[in-house]
C-alpha cells in the first residue's frame, strides 16, 4: 500500500528497517522523514530522479553516513551503524554501477578482499575453492586465478556479487547495477538477482530502466526530494504512476516534440568510413533537424561521431559543409567548422569535476574570455555560465560551485552549455540522457527540441530506442560498421527499427 511502508508485506518482520531518517549537507536536506523495510526473500526496487535522495540512503543503510534523526533496525534490534565495517558485521552491504576491482589482484583475491582474518596464513588453495562455490551458486564459471584486469564489466558485477556472498550478506544493495551492461549481460544479472532472493536475501534494487523494476521487484519504494512518497506492492503500480510519484506530474507534461520543417541541407556525408570500424555511411543533416542514430550494442555509432568531430578521424568518403567539401582531421578543424560533440562518456571526458559550472562551460571556447595577458575574465566567464544556467534550467545555487555537487541531469545540462557555448551549427549528441533520472531525461529531450528550432542541425546517438523515435525527424540505423537504412518519422516502428538493426531489410528515406 502507499501509506505505511510495510503494511501489506509478508509475515516476517523485516531484516533491515529504518523509520523517519533525516539527514542534512548544510542547507541541503538531503533526506526528510524516510522509512522503508527490507524482507527476507525480496527484490525492493527505490526509485526517483537524480537527488531524490537515494545515494544518501544508501550510505546510511551501510554505515558510510550518520542520520541526524530517525532509527534503523536489523531483525528488529536497534542499531547505530558507526561505519562501513560495522554494516559489513552485520551482513549488509552494496555494488555499484562501477564496480570497486583491483585488476592486478586475482578473482579469488578480489571476491575475499574484504576479510579480515588477521594473524593467519593464507591457505590459497581453500580461498580459491571456496570462490568456486560461491560463483557455482551464481551459476557463473570464472577461472578464480586469473588477474581481474582481464574481466567484462559484467563478470565484474558478478565478482562483486561474490564478494558480497563470501561475507554471508542478508541485505545487498545494488545501485544501478545494471546501467552499462549489454541486453544479454542484463539477462545473466536478472538471473542472478533472482537467485539470491530465493536464497533469502533482502536485495535493494536501483535503477532507472523502468522495464526491470517492474519485471523483477515484489516492491517498490519512491523517493523524490528526500522524502518518501509512497511504497507499493509491484502489482499496484503502472509505470505511469511511478513516473508521476517520482517528478509530481505526468511524463507528457514535459515533452512533445514540435511539428517543424526543416532548412536547407547543412551537411552532407558520402561514403564515410575508417578501416575496421565502419564503412559506407551516407546521409544529408537539415538545418532544425534532429536526425537518431540507431542499433544494437557494436553497430559503431559513435564511430561515426568520432569521426565527424576529428577525434578518431574517418579515412574513406567525403563530408561537405553547405556544399563545400572539408577535411576534418582535428577536433579543432570541427569546431572551427562549428561542429560540436558531446560524448556519451560524461564523467571520464565531458566534465572536470573539480572545477566550477562556470570555468567547464568556458572550457571548449577558453580564448574567448581571456584579456591581452591571457588572463580569465571570470565575470565574463561567469555571465555566459549564467546565461546558460537559465536557459537549460541547471538546478544549482551559482555557476560558481563545483560541477562534481550537481545531480546527474544537471550535470548532462552543464555539457550541453559547454557547447552550445561554441555556436555550433551541426551538434553531435551522443547518450546525452545516459544514467539520468526520467524527469531530467524528458528535460533534456525538451532543450533537444528547443536548439532544433533554433536551426541547429542535430545528430542524436543513442542505445534508447523510444528516445531515437521521439526526438528524430529522421532515423539511420546501423549494424556491426554499416548503415542499414534511413527511415522517416512517420514510418519508422520500433519493429521495423530493430529488424533493420538485426540486418533485415528496412526502407530508405
Amino acid at each position: 500500500m502507499a501509506g505505511v511502508p510495510d503494511e501489506g508485506t509478508p509475515g516476517s518482520p523485516p531484516i533491515l528497517e529504518i523509520r523517519g531518517v533525516s539527514k542534512r549537507f548544510g542547507s541541503t536536506q538531503a533526506l526528510d522523514d524516510v522509512s522503508l523495510g527490507l524482507h527476507k526473500g525480496e527484490i525492493h526496487a527505490l526509485l526517483g530522479e537524480n537527488g531524490a535522495g537515494k545515494s544518501t540512503l544508501i550510505k546510511i543503510m551501510t554505515g558510510v553516513e550518520q542520520p541526524d534523526g530517525g532509527r534503523m533496525a536489523v531483525d528488529g534490534l536497534e542499531v547505530s551503524l558507526g561505519s562501513a565495517l560495522h554494516a559489513q558485521d552485520l551482513g549488509i552491504a552494496a555494488i555499484y554501477q562501477e564496480p570497486n576491482i583491483f585488476p592486478d589482484l586475482s578473482v579469488a583475491e578480489n571476491i575475499f578482499i574484504s576479510h579480515r582474518d588477521r594473524g593467519r596464513l593464507l591457505d590459497r588453495r581453500a580461498m580459491r575453492r571456496d570462490a568456486e562455490k560461491i560463483l557455482g551458486r551464481l551459476g557463473v564459471e570464472l577461472d578464480t586465478d586469473e588477474p581481474a584486469r582481464g574481466l567484462t564489466l559484467a563478470e565484474q558485477q558478478t565478482v562483486e556479487i561474490a564478494k558480497a556472498l563470501s561475507l554471508q550478506v542478508r541485505v545487498l544493495i545494488m545501485d544501478e547495477p545494471s546501467a552499462s551492461l549489454s541486453a544479454h549481460e542484463v539477462r545473466r544479472l536478472v538471473g542472478i538477482v533472482e537467485s539470491l532472493k530465493r536464497e533469502g536475501v533482502a536485495i535493494l534494487f536501483i535503477s532507472h530502466r523502468m522495464e526491470e523494476v517492474f519485471e523483477i521487484s515484489d516492491r517498490v519504494t519512491v523517493l523524490r526530494d528526500g522524502r518518501w512518497v509512497s511504497t507499493r506492492s509491484r502489482s499496484e503500480l503502472t509505470p505511469g504512476i511511478a513516473i508521476r510519484e517520482m517528478v509530481g506530474r505526468t511524463l507528457s507534461d514535459f515533452f512533445q516534440r514540435t511539428p517543424a520543417r526543416s532548412g536547407e541541407v547543412v551537411l552532407e556525408v558520402r561514403g564515410l568510413g575508417r578501416q575496421g570500424v565502419f564503412s559506407d555511411v551516407s546521409f544529408d543533416l537539415r538545418a532544425g533537424e534532429v536526425l537518431g542514430f540507431a542499433g544494437l550494442v557494436g553497430a559503431r555509432r559513435t564511430d561515426v561521431g568520432l569521426a565527424l568531430f576529428g577525434i578518431a578521424p574517418a579515412d574513406t568518403g567525403t563530408i561537405l559543409l553547405d556544399g563545400r567539401t572539408i577535411r576534418i582531421r582535428h577536433p579543432q578543424d570541427a569546431l572551427r567548422m562549428r561542429i560540436a560533440y558531446s560524448t556519451e562518456d560524461r564523467r571520464g571526458l565531458g566534465l572536470v569535476f573539480p572545477l566550477s559550472i562556470a570555468a567547464n562551460i568556458s572550457l571548449p571556447t577558453l580564448a574567448r574570455y581571456q584579456d591581452r595577458l591571457g588572463l580569465i575574465r571570470r565575470r565574463a566567464e561567469a555571465a555566459a555560465a549564467e546565461r546558460y544556467r537559465e536557459r537549460l534550467r541547471i538546478r544549482a545555487p551559482s555557476v560558481h560551485v563545483p560541477v562534481a555537487t550537481l545531480s546527474g541531469g544537471n550535470q548532462q545540462k552543464v555539457v550541453l552549455s559547454k557547447w552550445l557555448d561554441t555556436h555550433p551549427r551541426v551538434l553531435i549528441l551522443d547518450e546525452p540522457t545516459r544514467g539520468i533520472d526520467v524527469g531530467s531525461k524528458a528535460e533534456v529531450h525538451q532543450i533537444i527540441d528547443e536548439l532544433a528550432r533554433e536551426g541547429i542541425a542535430i545528430i542524436l546517438i543513442s542505445s534508447d530506442l523510444p528516445e531515437v523515435l521521439a526526438t528524430s525527424d529522421r532515423i539511420l540505423v546501423m549494424r556491426e560498421g554499416r548503415q542499414m537504412a534511413i527511415l522517416r518519422r512517420d514510418e519508422a516502428t520500433p519493429e521495423l527499427v530493430l529488424a533493420a538493426a538485426m540486418g533485415q531489410t528496412a526502407g530508405d528515406g
